[in-house]
């Protein structure tokens, strides 16, 4: 007899890790409506509004802006690969494991690294960027803006200014901050920047939002040699998202459709209103956490509103601790990863999930299970805490 497989009826989870988020019901929808195929005129229109509509989550007027097909990895990827060639010199700010991937793409890429580093769970000083370009030819400078890792924001236009003074391009990764944070690509000059879906912009993983600045794409016209990969080489993909149309791949159909919901989700809220939110829900977890006496990792003026990053009471068991609230509340969190695994809880408020009835069921869960893991937590203190920040709005 063949084997009978069941029914996939997964289990709802309220998805507060890095990523992915919970996505809107809107977005859902989007991708049960029927295929066109990729050269479909009327998916052109599609494809068309999906670019306008990055434009505006981007705060951007560049041309060249499409998502790749792919995860944000894929973006990263393309970002790096099409901007770097042989013997580049690249400036990476390291601090969190997003930026060390970078430096993978780097050398793979046959580029020349160059690491400016800063502890996990501090942002980069803009003195030791500027060091360094004072004294090397470099061609780009790369940095995480949210690094997933630490829960840090890192300032941009500082470090921004510095790397175009010593004309080199100026690469962001904004995975963890597009449509949860303010990102201002013309007002900051940032000239190539990736992004993914899964998060702020609360939509399935599978498209890597790209945008390159009138100097990015300049550079990318520039080169003297192939890009080292077929798949994400821009010279083609982009002849596809154009008017052209070239056929270059089977775009992933459903996807778009959901990015594009996504966007236009985005685009209803507002941007100002959507930052806002993740800002307030943002301070009422962390009031609520703060106030059963558990510690950030991250200095205030630098944390990640979308990507919260806790320190693990002393004598906590961490697995033990998520694994309770998977299976218990069927809430997921992140733990710590590289140099902070075992040290951290990473609590996402990403999107659809920046609410206050997510923060509040979120600390209701926290608080009872540690009241059994961390007897030294003080019950009873999270909701009031982050009442009295909506309370003031």
């Amino acid at each position: 007899m063949p084997k009978a497989y069941r029914e996939l009826n997964p289990p709802a989870r309220l998805l507060l890790g890095p990523g992915p988020s919970n996505v809107d019901p809107r977005v859902l929808r989007a991708m049960a409506t029927p295929l066109l195929g990729h050269l479909d005129p009327e998916f052109a229109k599609i494809m068309d509004e999906v670019k306008e509509l990055l434009q505006y989550v981007f705060q951007t007027q560049n041309y060249l802006t499409l998502p790749v097909s792919g995860t944000g990895s894929a973006a990263m990827e393309a970002a790096l690969v099409n901007a770097i060639e042989p013997g580049d010199s690249v400036l990476v700010c390291v601090c969190g494991l997003f930026a060390e991937r970078m430096c993978d793409i780097v050398e793979r890429s046959q580029g020349k690294l160059i690491r400016v580093d800063a502890e996990w769970g501090t942002p980069i000083d803009p003195q030791q960027v500027e060091a360094i370009l004072k004294t090397s030819k470099v061609k780009i400078v790369a940095i995480v803006h949210a690094e997933t890792s630490t829960g840090v924001l890192q300032p941009l236009e500082e470090i921004s200014r510095l790397a175009h003074e010593h004309g080199a391009l100026f690469l962001v990764d904004t995975v963890t901050s597009l449509g949860g944070v303010p990102v201002k690509v013309d007002d900051w000059h940032l000239d190539i920047v990736y992004s993914g879906t899964q998060k702020c912009l609360s939509c399935p993983p599978g498209m890597g939002p790209l945008t390159f600045s009138p100097a990015g794409a300049k550079a990318l016209d520039a080169r003297k040699t192939k890009v080292q990969s077929w798949y994400l080489d821009m010279a083609m993909v982009r002849r596809y998202w154009d008017q052209e149309r070239f056929y270059h791949h089977t775009a992933p159909i459903t996807n778009c459709y959901s990015l594009r919901e996504a966007l236009r989700i985005v685009y209803e809220e507002g941007l100002e209103a959507r930052w806002q939110r993740h800002k307030l829900n943002h301070l009422a977890l962390m009031a609520g956490l703060q106030a059963m006496g558990l510690h950030p990792l991250v200095e205030e003026r630098y944390r990640l509103p979308s990507l919260n990053s806790i320190r693990i009471p002393e004598g906590t068991n961490d697995a033990r601790v998520r694994g309770r609230l998977l299976q218990e509340y069927g809430i997921e969190i992140g733990g710590g990863l590289g140099k902070l695994k075992g040290k951290i809880w990473r609590i996402g408020l990403m999107g659809y999930n920046a609410t206050p009835q997510t923060v509040r069921t979120f600390l209701v869960a926290l608080e009872a299970v540690l009241r059994s893991e961390a007897p030294s937590v003080n019950p009873g203190t999270a909701l009031p805490a982050a009442e009295a920040i909506y309370a003031q709005g």
